[in-house]
């Protein structure tokens, strides 16, 4: 009989406490559901004006895309995608839909150009609805591509600094991310923090960075991150070792880009500016001339 007490507590005790951890789990899953959801809305506000105006009607050519034919295109445009940042926001298929949607749409204006006696204008105009979502997409890849490299270098050297000072990786990832402003690569290291934390390996999670990303230098770092999980090698070190050649690949690009200028500026300073010069130097020459030959 003095047991049952017990039993009853020992009972009473651990449903209260699967309770307490089942809710703490509905709880998570619903913070995170959450955070997605704002993240939807956050990258749907900075689409451009032309893909919010076509993605209500995307539903509408859907099954044109998801023809066999396309299994190419739609590999490719999954992949710009997630170099772009927004695969939370627009699928491969309603991209593919978006840009059907902005052909016909240039089309349109091509032929109305044409009747209204417009050609030029209508041929710039569909043009432009012709390229534009794939140039866009294309463009933004790029310029993520740009200022994850521009901060990546800042990045290492404090992990660096914070993991030789005995600091964890993930820890001292934690500490960059809440102290940095939420640029591409704290977008994409953010995420990759959140994976980790809600139980994903952490090569894993890498490995999954570098392919969403596929931007060479943070590729061949997070690789160097995971040879040297498997080894067992200091990642303190591995990380000083990174930044510097880092560092060094944009002082040579740096001076790669310098070595261009010239060659670049040449041509519009032959096109531009030496015509211009000509006519200032030769026109005082010419009008003697002819004052000369009127006499």
């Amino acid at each position: 009989m003095d047991f049952l007490p017990i039993t009853f507590l020992a009972a009473l005790s651990t449903g209260i406490a699967t309770s307490c951890l089942l809710l703490a789990i509905f709880q998570l899953m619903e913070l995170i559901s959450i955070e997605k959801d704002a993240l939807k809305e956050e990258e749907a506000k900075r689409l451009p004006l032309l893909l919010k105006i076509f993605m209500p009607f995307t539903g509408n050519v859907l099954f044109l895309v998801r023809n066999p034919v396309f299994d190419g295109m739609r590999t490719q445009t999954q992949d710009l995608i997630l170099m772009a940042g927004y695969d939370q926001s627009v699928s491969a298929d309603q991209f593919l839909a978006i840009r059907i949607l902005s052909c016909i749409m240039g089309i349109f204006f091509m032929i109305l150009g044409f009747i209204t006696g417009h050609p030029m204008g209508a041929m710039l105009m569909g043009l432009m609805f012709f390229i534009y979502p794939n140039v866009w997409l294309k463009g933004t890849v790029k310029r993520r591509h740009l200022e994850i490299l521009k901060a990546l270098p800042n990045v290492l050297d404090l992990l660096t600094l914070s993991v030789e000072a005995g600091k964890d990786f993930l820890t001292a990832l934690r500490d960059i991310l809440s102290r940095r402003k939420m640029d591409a690569l704290g977008e994409e290291l953010g995420r990759t923090f959140q994976e980790i934390q809600l139980g994903k390996p952490r090569q894993k999670a890498l490995k999954e960075l570098a392919q969403r990303v596929q931007q060479s230098d943070l590729t061949s770092v997070l690789n160097a991150i995971i040879q040297a999980d498997e080894l067992g090698v200091s990642i303190g070190q591995l990380l000083r070792i990174q930044g510097d050649q880092l560092r060094n690949k944009r002082f040579s690009r740096a001076e790669k880009l310098a070595n261009e200028a010239p060659v670049k500026i040449l041509f519009p300073v032959i096109i531009f500016i030496f015509p211009a010069v000509i006519v200032i130097l030769m026109a005082p020459i010419i009008m003697q001339a002819m004052k000369t030959l009127v006499k």
